[in-house]
């Protein structure tokens, strides 16, 4: 098949939705078909078949930042789809009027249009401002033959915000990636030193690494008897990834003594990502919402040799079916604060974790997301296909 990907922002860096595009279009790549990413402004060179197609300007939604993109040519978008016809066009949603609005309403009869829709709201203006997105777009988003959502919860809020109904199939990962990236267990049981403690994400409010300083500085505090306590324990905490609450987190760690144990890389490549993960004995991924899925969930299942702590969130709850006792509600201090300490200081709950952790991560593998999304453009061809005549 011919597939356009299509999404509104970016290539140049790796979020949520950026990060689905890419391991499918590799993935799909990989199957023998011919993969276009269709963008707004993007200046990396190493993707084959790669179209910018608008400017785009930086804003914040959703607690996230993002790109919205000036209006697209309609000249180069009828120009792309008579050079390309694609057989499928799988737009990333919800989406702007102005640039993946402007390609589908431009695609002839015969492209099927697929849609998979990635968020959950964090605020009141994030829900409006989709319901009111969803009101625009109505008459369009009936040219779609079928629509995914990368959780249950997600499949919900499109349903109520757009009027559609999707299936749900989670975002792709490529989990081979970061499980080979896991230590033996025989080696992980040799570890010595402190225990190390990851965080790896955006440093703003939702993703929860106040919340886990917090936790931390409490279970400093519990009298040495507790189990839960980590007064007298040698610990190594990484809190990875830039963002605009980084000065107010080191000021924290300053003032409640914590700065021997506690580190900012800073930003982390993406294939450094796995190796970081490895190296942890507890990963806390303590969001607070916001969350329509948990990518970064995923490749800390597939590569953590301990334990993995997330957030108590729908999307991420999506993610760690079977695995809710490893659930925290990160708002609650002292009780955040009880299950990393015990999490920190029994070895043997780790490893008990991490066996029952990469089965789970294997079950949102590209390979076994990417065929479901291949059977899911087969349908929409075939939804799409003129009824056939017979004598």
């Amino acid at each position: 098949m011919k597939v356009g990907l299509l999404i509104d922002d970016s290539l140049d860096r790796p979020d949520g939705v950026q990060q689905h595009v890419l391991t499918l279009g590799a993935w799909l790549t990989e199957q023998g078909h011919e993969v276009h990413y269709l963008t707004s402004t993007t200046a990396r060179t190493d993707l084959p078949r790669l179209h910018s197609l608008g400017r785009n300007l930086r804003l914040r939604f959703n607690g996230n930042r993002l790109g919205t993109p000036l209006p697209a040519r309609r000249a180069e978008v009828r120009a792309l789809h008579a050079a390309v016809g694609f057989d499928v066009l799988h737009v990333n949603m919800p989406y702007s009027p102005f640039l993946a609005g402007r390609v589908i309403a431009a695609a002839p009869a015969s492209t099927a249009v697929v849609g998979t829709f990635h968020i959950l709201p964090w605020s009141a203006l994030t829900r409006i401002g989709t319901r009111l997105l969803g009101l625009l777009q109505r008459r369009q988003l009936r040219r779609f033959g079928r629509v995914i959502a990368v959780s249950e919860p997600a499949r919900a809020f499109a349903a109520s915000a757009l009027g559609v109904d999707p299936v749900v199939i989670g975002n792709p990962v490529d989990v081979g990636r970061f499980a080979a990236a896991r230590p033996a267990p025989e080696d992980v049981a040799a570890r010595s030193g402190p225990v190390r403690v990851v965080f790896l994400g955006r440093l703003v409010e939702r993703k929860g690494a106040g919340e886990l300083l917090r936790a931390l500085a409490h279970a400093r505090t519990l009298p040495a008897h507790d189990p839960a306590s980590l007064a007298d324990t040698r610990l190594d905490v990484v809190v990875a990834g830039t963002g605009p609450l980084e000065q107010t987190l080191r000021t924290y760690v300053t003032e409640h003594g914590l700065a021997d144990e506690v580190s900012f890389p800073g930003y982390v490549a993406e294939e450094d990502k796995a190796a970081l993960l490895a190296s942890a004995d507890v990963v806390a991924l303590p969001s607070t919402g916001g969350e329509s899925f948990g990518i970064s969930v995923v490749e800390a299942l597939a590569a953590c040799p301990g334990i993995v702590l997330a957030g108590d969130n729908p999307g991420y709850r999506t993610v760690m079916a079977g695995l809710e006792d490893q659930l925290v509600d990160a708002t609650d201090t002292p009780t955040f604060a009880r299950v990393l300490g015990r999490a920190v200081t029994d070895r043997d709950l780790r490893l008990a974790a991490a066996e029952r952790q990469l089965p789970q991560a294997l079950s949102f593998d590209v390979g076994t997301v990417g065929r479901q999304v291949v059977d899911v453009y087969a349908a929409a061809q075939a939804a799409q296909a003129p009824p056939t005549l017979t004598a």
